[in-house]
């Protein structure tokens, strides 16, 4: 964090003007300890709720901090209706990934399931703390909810009506992306590394929310497959235009 930038966090409850909040003893070694701050500094906190407030530190100490927001600085952002659906891969860049989610403004992130599927666990906790740090970072007032992760199948099977499922076909083609992204609500699919299997190709592309976009000539990891995914949505239909 530059020096001169007010820093910025996130504190999971309702905030208020007026209202003392509480920070733990790692959110206070940092302010106190690390940025050097103490009683009067300003901080900006932002709860995923009201938006972003001016804080400023009423009391600190080893054992945490005690901070009361004195006037809204932004609402919660408006955040397009667009979810990320993904196979969980390797740790860090299936961490990677739910950053870069936060950062490209999706409203949801679940992990899937697959045949390919070789991580069967994530650590909720751990992708969240990334958003999280990720909506820190870039001035986000918002954080995508975190679905609980569910099999392929019954992901498609309980699939919301009215909401497009873009399945990013590596093998059988589908029109250009920038050219096919529908609007929202949507949702981006994305396979493990060894892509989905020919049984569940022909489950996605047969179901009736789909939408069959191609990401260009080159076979891309699934990492970068999602944010090239998200960044030409949000280019096309989201809220970069």
């Amino acid at each position: 964090m530059s020096s001169g930038r007010t820093p910025r966090l996130f504190v999971d409850e309702e905030l208020k003007a007026g209202v003392a909040t509480a920070l733990g003893p790692d959110a206070a070694r940092y302010l106190g300890s690390v940025l050097r701050l103490g009683a009067g500094a300003d901080v900006l906190l932002f709860d995923d709720r009201t938006g972003e407030w001016r804080a400023p530190i009423v009391e600190i100490g080893k054992r945490g901090a005690v901070l009361r927001p004195a006037e809204r600085t932004r609402a919660r952002e408006r955040v397009p209706d667009l979810w990320l659906c993904a196979a969980p891969i390797k740790r860090a860049r299936f961490e990677w990934m739910a950053e870069k989610a936060c950062e490209l403004g999706a409203a949801r992130f679940v992990p899937v399931v697959t045949a390919h599927t070789e991580v069967r666990g994530v650590k909720a906790e751990r992708l969240r703390a990334h958003m999280i740090e990720a909506a820190e970072q870039c001035e986000r007032t918002a954080i995508p909810a975190l679905g609980e992760m569910q099999a392929l199948k019954v992901l498609l099977r309980d699939w919301p009506e009215g909401r497009a499922l873009i399945f990013c076909d590596e093998e059988a083609g589908g029109e250009p992306a920038l050219d096919a992204m529908p609007g929202e609500p949507a949702a981006i699919l994305i396979g493990p590394e060894g892509g989905f299997n020919a049984d569940e190709r022909a489950r996605i592309a047969a179901h009736p929310a789909a939408v069959r976009v191609s990401l260009g000539p080159r076979i891309l990891r699934a990492d970068t497959a999602a944010a090239a995914a998200l960044s030409l949505w949000q280019a096309a239909r989201g809220d970069w235009r």
